[in-house]
């Protein structure tokens, strides 16, 4: 039976990468050595990190004055050394509230002791659509505007960016990055969990303005940009197994036509599974069709007992990990970048065989 993993995260890698992984595992380029093993002071993976950041480059037509760097910790990690790093005039930012992981990065920044204010909240309609600023952000107030651009809980996205009047936009994209298309140069800041659309979990990317990039008292080195920016990335051990990962899936990605060529083949993916739910009678999805996200698709029946009998079946057919998240219930299907067009015509065409059965 073929298998089909639909986590939100970490999530399926390209089998092209799982193969290669495995085939070089014992004996990385010859050195006898494995890839766990090597000194991250070698040129061996020197040669890695600056082919991966050349590669996240060439994908995302990155300007050269933005730095790429490597970190750990996670998007939520980011959640702190973003303010520690930029918060320095003002001390505030500007917050849209579009679910669950903008508003725990606005939750972390206050937590730090900055000022964030929530200029728009969709949090009373379930988070059913984006939020819209009804007025014009004003100049020289925030130190930037916090979006996340794709809400993997409540399956929304962004497809057109907030205007920021010349404040910095900065950008959670941990769950839609090189999904889709945006322009790097919109935003000042980008970062992104790499364990959804280029990895496994344990690395983070930075794209950020290098005249943001500034010395910062009182900060932790592990959240230090201009310590990241002037070490490549490598003021202690870097997670090397998971940056040379990372590396081959950008390979796969460049390979296959690049960003271009995958939001085409996402929203081929998303299509198919929007268009049997809008049709269905027994399946749902809440999100304005305006909002709807390529790569996070929720969807429920109404009754728990009948989304877990929907589940249950899906899961006997080798479609797996379909649960939606606790804060919302129902199903939730994840169509990240190395996830099959064939996988989502087996979700459908289960889904499908579920409701006419019932």
């Amino acid at each position: 039976m073929t298998v089909y993993n639909f986590a939100a995260g970490p999530a399926t890698l390209p089998d092209q990468v799982i193969t290669q992984i495995q085939s070089e595992l014992p004996s990385l380029r010859g050195t006898g050595m494995s890839i766990m093993e090597i000194s991250h002071r070698s040129a061996l993976f020197d040669d890695i990190i600056n082919t991966a950041q050349q590669d996240l480059r060439d994908l995302m037509s990155i300007p050269d004055d933005y730095e790429v760097l490597f970190f750990q910790g996670g998007g939520t990690g980011q959640f702190a050394a973003v303010p520690m790093n930029l918060a320095t005039k003002h001390h505030r930012i500007a917050l849209l509230d579009s679910g669950h992981w903008a508003a725990k990065a606005g939750a972390e920044a206050e937590n730090l002791g900055y000022q964030v204010d929530t200029l728009a909240s969709t949090k009373a309609t379930h988070y059913d659509r984006l939020p819209a600023r009804t007025s014009t952000l004003p100049t020289d107030t925030y130190d930037y505007l916090h979006i996340c651009t794709n809400n993997t809980i409540e399956g929304t996205a962004y497809h057109d960016l907030p205007q920021t009047n010349g404040t910095p936009l900065i950008g959670d994209m941990s769950s839609n990055i090189m999904a889709q298309h945006y322009n790097v140069s919109d935003f000042d800041l980008i970062f992104a969990g790499v364990q959804k659309n280029l990895g496994p979990a344990g690395v983070t990317l930075v794209i950020v303005k290098k005249s943001l990039i500034k010395k910062v008292d009182h900060i932790p080195s592990v959240f230090n940009y201009q310590l990241f920016a002037k070490k490549n990335s490598m003021p202690n051990t870097p997670p090397v197994f998971n940056i040379y990962a990372t590396g081959l899936t950008l390979k796969w990605l460049k390979k296959i036509g690049g960003i271009e060529a995958m939001e085409a083949l996402n929203k081929k993916k998303s299509s198919l599974l929007y268009d049997f739910l809008d049709q269905s009678k027994l399946f749902n999805n809440p999100v304005k069709h305006a909002d709807r996200s390529l790569t996070n698709v929720p969807f429920m029946t109404g009754d728990p007992k009948t989304d877990q009998a929907a589940i249950d079946d899906l899961t006997a057919h080798g479609l797996l990990n379909l649960k939606g998240h606790r804060s919302v219930g129902g199903l939730r299907a994840s169509l990240y970048n190395a996830m099959p067009f064939e996988g989502v015509q087996a979700l459908v065409n289960e889904l499908y065989h579920f409701e006419k059965n019932l």
